[in-house]
């Protein structure tokens, strides 16, 4: 391309001068082809872009609109001026006019049939402590696209099993809708080609159960599901905002108060009614609800180890040591974990949201300590430890002198038998602290503090070393049998004559 001034030139030199264009070409160092052209027409040619005391800020302007589209050229000058622009607010707004990005893409209202929609979606709300676990704190909604009726409950997370809860709890308050509005989120849509989604197969059972059809919004179309997204927004800022919980109970008992509340707010199809009213109307013609709910629980196999804890979720739920090395299954909900042993449940306990926590709600710990100590008591030693501790050191000496412990626990059962639990510890003490362990100095001990208390009766006899003797029983003779023995032997001689 040829600036202005030279096609004047090569036009006053042809038609002035009568010059050839092979002339013109040489003269010029043009191609021959350029000055025909320049000779046919004038060539439009635009002028250089003259300089802007604006030029210095254009990348400021061009980054600062990328980020801000909506701001206010007035507030562009300010900033501008602040940084030493001269321009006027009138140049700079002309300016900003042409590098403003292009307005968004414009949408009409989505008009639904009665009972006919309803949008669903999660909302994250950052995380919370519970104790020493990190939990995401997440909403599950549910807007009726008719009414705006909604459903909001909070979670700690956003597994499968909590968005299949969100559905079940929401169908049981604001009923069933004919067909189902959702994002592109994993727990709805594993994978769409072109038109064709494919949906999570545990969604198309709870949609089968409900007698809903799913729909996907197409990717990048969030204004399709503007009902549940606007509801998002109004839940930050109106209940969410500056809030404060103790549990996650008492938070979803405060959002059910305040889903309540704006119940009452103004339609927006017509203010003359509220939200609560058209719910109303559009209640008696969504779905009715099956018999029996969805079932949510998390099934999830487990095999247990050799202690009594089935680690899940971050957490130790006990089981009875009698089903240790077994194949479980742990059935959680979000309020119960239980252990099934097959179909028969074995535990069953409250679930924990901290983390290294341990559910022990039945005593399985204590009936394992219960065991191992009648398995202890089992044995001579452990019977006799358990009824007299100090027997323990006192046995521990005998074997470091190189006596058999064996038959001094034998002798020393016997002396228990005698004298009872309570003095033969007190005797096993007292030749210890005299340094006389020997079987002689416990007996000598156990029987002068008996002399001493001038006892006449012993102990109970403990028959537990003689089972086969606890149950005998004695039959009594008669009483008769006990007077002929008494009677003289002279009078028994007469009584046989008779």
């Amino acid at each position: 391309m040829i600036d202005l001034e030279t096609v004047n030139r090569i036009r006053h030199l042809h038609h002035a001068e009568h010059w050839t264009v092979g002339t013109i070409a040489a003269d010029l160092g043009l191609h021959h082809e350029t000055v025909e052209d320049a000779l046919r027409e004038l060539v439009p040619l635009t002028p250089a872009p003259r300089s802007s005391g604006l030029d210095p800020y254009l990348e400021f302007l061009q980054e600062t609109l990328r980020e801000h589209p909506r701001l206010r050229a007035t507030r562009l000058w300010r900033m501008l001026k602040e940084r030493g622009c001269t321009l006027t607010a009138r140049q700079v707004r002309r300016r900003v006019e042409k590098l403003r990005p292009p307005p968004r893409e414009a949408f009409l209202r989505r008009r639904v049939f009665v009972a006919e929609e309803a949008q669903v979606d999660w909302a994250s709300f950052g995380h919370v402590l519970i104790g020493r676990a990190r939990r995401a704190l997440s909403a599950f909604l549910m807007v009726l696209s008719y009414s705006r009726m909604l459903y909001l409950e909070f979670f700690f997370d956003q597994t499968l099993e909590n968005f299949l809860r969100g559905h079940v709890r929401a169908f049981s308050r604001l009923g069933v809708a004919r067909h189902l509005l959702y994002d592109n989120l994993k727990a709805a849509v594993l994978e769409r080609h072109r038109s064709e989604v494919r949906f999570n197969p545990r969604l198309l059972e709870l949609a089968s159960h409900y007698h809903f059809a799913p729909r996907a919004c197409r990717p990048a179309r969030g204004n399709e599901k503007g009902r549940v997204e606007k509801a998002v927004r109004f839940v930050r800022d109106s209940f969410f905002a500056a809030r404060p919980f103790t549990t996650l109970r008492d938070f979803n008992h405060q959002a059910e108060a305040w889903v309540a509340e704006i119940a009452q707010r103004p339609w927006p199809e017509d203010d003359r009614k509220t939200v609560a009213d058209a719910f109303a109307e559009e209640s008696p013609r969504l779905l009715a609800l099956p018999v029996n709910p969805f079932d949510t629980d998390l099934v999830l196999p487990v095999r247990s180890g050799k202690t009594i804890y089935i680690r899940f979720d971050l957490n130790d739920y006990t089981i009875p040591h009698t089903a240790i090395g077994r194949a479980l299954t742990v059935v959680a909900s979000d309020t119960t974990v239980r252990i099934l042993d097959g179909t028969q449940e074995v535990s069953r306990h409250r679930r924990l949201y901290d983390r290294h926590e341990v559910a022990d709600d039945n005593g399985h710990a204590h009936a394992l300590l219960e065991e191992k100590g009648r398995a202890r008591g089992s044995t001579p030693s452990a019977r006799l430890i358990d009824a007299v501790p100090a027997a323990e050191a006192f046995l521990d000496a005998a074997f470091q002198r190189g006596e058999s412990v064996a038959s001094l626990t034998e002798k020393l059962l016997l002396l228990l038998d005698d004298y009872g639990a309570k003095e033969l510890d007190i005797a096993v003490r007292e030749a210890l602290a005299s340094d006389t362990p020997r079987l002689g100095s416990v007996s000598f001990l156990a029987g002068r503090r008996r002399r001493q208390a001038q006892r006449t009766t012993l102990a109970a006899i403990d028959l537990s070393r003689r089972p086969d003797l606890k149950d005998l029983y004695v039959k009594p003779h008669a009483g008769a049998t006990y007077d002929e023995l008494s009677r003289p032997a002279d009078k028994k001689d007469d009584d046989d004559h008779e």
